[in-house]
């Protein structure tokens, strides 16, 4: 029997999203890990639900947005609910399960940056000289949740029905430690977002599937254009993720030099500092004596 890797209760009694039903094959076995733990996943005719089991960890399970979800302790609150799954007019589907080779910590952060854009998504989200990121704000709310808000990026192709390139209003939403959201202005409906969830699962403190949610306005969008729009993007973010040195991410704010940019990053990694998250970090006291440096690219 394999046993849990990582001792932060906070996550040990949260649910983890550990499949994408689209995946799944009626009564055949999907194998995966979840923070060390083998788990083997089965959909089965006589359950409507789907059926969870490992190879002798207790665990809890249950479905929602198309997803099989597994906790490993004693559930504290419910999976994360997005609201805007609620309404009709929109897409709302998986954007793929893609494996990488990171912590899911340096994932989430990597989200979170738009530093990047023109640079790994040149010519969508992003382009020379349009490379300044214009100020905004961030707060930790009520709900324990970090909130960046004002956001703001020009961007050549913004999404599958944008017709050409505009500014762009981001609003990010780090929920829990590895789930974040994102919400974007839409071309067609300026006063509504589009909006992508990321729930990121960690396999192991050094390797993570990222499995994303997406509710897109319908109106002149095709489902299958939103889904190959985020792999696309998702495609180019995969190599320089597995690059990251070291792959674990650092708590130390010494630990990488950060820019004016990179606020949120630095919120995101005090944030989890202070709520002793350490499973896929680098914790404060380790950054420090390794003298990890360099620029945080998030």
């Amino acid at each position: 029997m394999s046993a849990p890797s990582c001792n932060d209760r906070a996550l040990l009694n949260d649910w983890h999203v550990v499949a994408d039903c689209l995946a799944l094959t009626l009564d055949v076995p999907f194998t995966t890990r979840l923070m060390g733990v083998d788990l083997i996943v089965t959909r089965s005719v006589l359950d409507t639900r789907i059926v969870r089991a490992d190879t002798g960890h207790r665990v809890c399970s249950e479905g929602r947005y198309g997803f099989v979800w597994a906790c490993l302790g004693k559930p504290e609150r419910d999976p994360f609910y997005v609201r805007e799954s609620d309404e009709i007019d929109r897409h709302l589907l998986s954007g793929g399960s893609i494996a990488v080779n990171v912590s899911g910590l340096r994932l989430v952060e990597n989200f979170l940056d738009m530093g990047h854009f023109p640079f790994v998504h040149t010519g969508w989200l992003g382009e020379e000289p349009h490379t300044e990121v214009l100020p905004y704000n961030v707060t930790v709310t009520e709900e324990d949740e970090i909130l960046a808000t004002e956001c703001k990026f020009y961007q050549p192709i913004a999404s599958p029905t944008a017709q050409q390139g505009m500014l762009v209003d981001y609003t990010y939403k780090v929920i829990r430690p590895y789930t974040v959201a994102l919400y974007k202005s839409n071309p067609v409906h300026p006063t509504r977002m589009d909006v992508i969830v990321l729930f990121v699962q960690p396999v192991d403190e050094d390797n993570c599937v990222a499995h994303s949610y997406l509710c897109y306005l319908k109106d002149g969008m095709e489902a299958a254009a939103v889904r190959s729009f985020m792999q696309l993007i998702f495609a180019q973010d995969k190599p320089i993720l597995e690059n990251q040195v070291p792959k674990r991410l650092p708590l130390d704010p010494r630990a990488e030099t950060p820019i004016r940019a990179d606020i949120v990053s630095i919120k995101y990694r005090r944030w989890l500092g202070e709520r002793a998250i350490t499973y896929g970090a680098i914790p404060l006291h380790v950054a420090s004596s390794a003298g990890v440096n360099g620029r945080m690219e998030g």
